[in-house]
């Protein structure tokens, strides 16, 4: 495989890339942390949901977008997937010689954060059988009980843009009461879209319950790796951001536009970059 060339642009851009609009959410936290830096976005949406394919496939689709992002100009690449973490964030590393900077479930902190010792994961099944999240529950989540909710129907309800109201309601409720049953008082939000879904979880949840979002700790990673590395833009880029979807552009602009809730420049992916997965 071809290794992707050093971008040494401090000005450059940040490319993020999810399997749809949940990693919206990293870049709400990007752009708040990191207001000087241009960032592109790739919703990879004409190809979701992640959490219902094969590793092998996933690798392949986050090799294209990454490949697309550097060819952009990225300085560095934010995984802002938990799926696509869990399947391929090593082979990207390997892959990219600028950063790569992953997303992952909030264990450490939900696990400090516990006062009944009973925690939530609300997450694909990818995520929670892949081999990366078990090593963090075993790195991280020792004399903790880790109660696993497989959620792929809140994943397909963000991207239809439904985030609030009767069916996102009783949809949530169904996640969530098996794990308040079981005394959860901590709740991980494992895929960057339930970010969208969190008023509604934290109403069905109750004031007792703590919920956890990583997208905070994902920009602080970003900011970080910049700094190290020397990449930290020195000017001011403009408050918005470029984006792409390999998805319905007409749809996509229109869920973008309320989620991000900034001007949006928001362009079909090129075709080159939307090869179906070989098998």
């Amino acid at each position: 495989m071809t290794t992707l060339p050093v971008q040494h642009d401090l000005a450059a851009p940040v490319g993020v890339f999810d399997s749809g609009v949940g990693g919206l959410s990293v870049l709400h936290e990007i752009r708040r942390q990191l207001p000087n830096e241009a960032l592109l976005y790739v919703a990879d949406s004409g190809f979701a949901p992640y959490g219902e394919r094969t590793p092998s496939y996933i690798e392949q689709r986050s090799a294209a977008v990454a490949d697309f992002l550097v060819a952009g100009g990225a300085k560095a690449i934010v995984l802002a997937c938990n799926t696509a973490t869990a399947a391929t964030a090593p082979t990207l590393r390997r892959r990219c010689v600028i950063p790569v900077v992953a997303i992952e479930p909030a264990l450490k902190p939900a696990a400090r954060a516990s006062r009944s010792g009973v925690i939530g994961v609300l997450a694909t099944q990818q995520t929670l059988t892949s081999p990366r999240f078990l090593r963090l529950v075993a790195e991280h989540a020792t004399g903790v009980d880790v109660l696993l909710e497989p959620c792929p129907d809140l994943v397909s309800l963000v991207e239809r843009g439904v985030t609030s109201g009767p069916e996102a309601s009783v949809r949530v409720e169904r996640h969530l009461r098996p794990l308040l049953g079981r005394r959860a008082d901590t709740i991980v939000l494992g895929c960057t879209h339930f970010h969208f879904l969190r008023e509604v979880v934290e109403a069905v949840a109750g004031a007792d319950v703590r919920v956890i979002d990583p997208g905070a700790a994902v920009a602080l990673e970003l900011r970080r790796r910049l700094e190290v590395t020397g990449l930290m833009s020195p000017g001011t880029a403009p408050h918005g951001a470029r984006m792409w979807t390999s998805g319905d552009l007409l749809q996509g602009r229109g869920l973008i536009a309320r989620l991000w809730r900034f001007p949006v420049d928001l362009a079909k992916l090129p075709s080159a970059y939307c090869l179906p997965p070989r098998a």
